[in-house]
């Protein structure tokens, strides 16, 4: 029986930088697709909002994705930062619903995890594990990055239910982390997910 592909597009929004990640699973294994930094730089927060919408919109027509995974608000010590953080978020949010994208929203630390199978990773760890995941010839910039690493999160979540763990069919039951998991994944090897007892 085929299995579908899934398309999925991650966004790591940032008010000066945000990254667009698009990447696809085809059976066992992730393919990139496309990915980019907008830079809005310093001007009006208006217009930067506006750009950040139209390039996300721009990559969904372009490349068609089934679902959008974005990253989570952390909590900042500047209100003001927090703020225009989550006005950029919020357009990045809304140009995920104008094209009725199912959408799942992911910490930092549940990406970093999941990538890396640590939740304090670098920057650098991160960018290195997309590299290796996606079979990239060299490591993408750090925004495009953390955008790319959300799409592998969601698809983790949507094919292995469970607390954050999977089995290996010939490896005795097992449990192994998603980042483990997606290694598996990319070697074409079978898979059983279970929640814990």
């Amino acid at each position: 029986m085929p299995v579908e592909n899934i398309r999925v597009i991650g966004i790591d929004p940032g008010s000066r930088v945000t990254g667009i990640g698009v990447v696809e699973a085809r059976g066992q294994s992730l393919h990139y697709i496309y990915s980019e930094c907008v830079r809005t730089g310093d001007g009006p927060l208006g217009p930067r909002l506006v750009t950040i919408h139209g390039r996300i919109r721009d990559a969904i027509d372009q490349y068609r994705p089934t679902a959008g995974a974005i990253e989570k608000v952390f909590m900042s010590t500047n209100p003001r930062s927090a703020l225009v953080l989550g006005q950029a978020r919020g357009s990045a949010l809304v140009a995920l619903a104008h094209n009725e994208l199912e959408i799942s929203e992911y910490s930092a630390l549940e990406i970093k995890r999941s990538i890396t199978g640590t939740g304090r990773a670098s920057k650098q760890q991160v960018q290195h594990m997309v590299r290796v995941l996606l079979g990239l010839d060299r490591k993408p910039p750090q925004d495009a990055a953390d955008a790319l690493a959300t799409s592998p999160k969601h698809l983790a979540n949507q094919r292995y239910r469970g607390e954050g763990c999977a089995y290996v069919k010939d490896k005795g039951r097992v449990k192994y982390p998603y980042y483990l998991v997606l290694h598996y994944q990319l070697t074409q090897m079978e898979f059983v997910s279970h929640r814990d007892p």
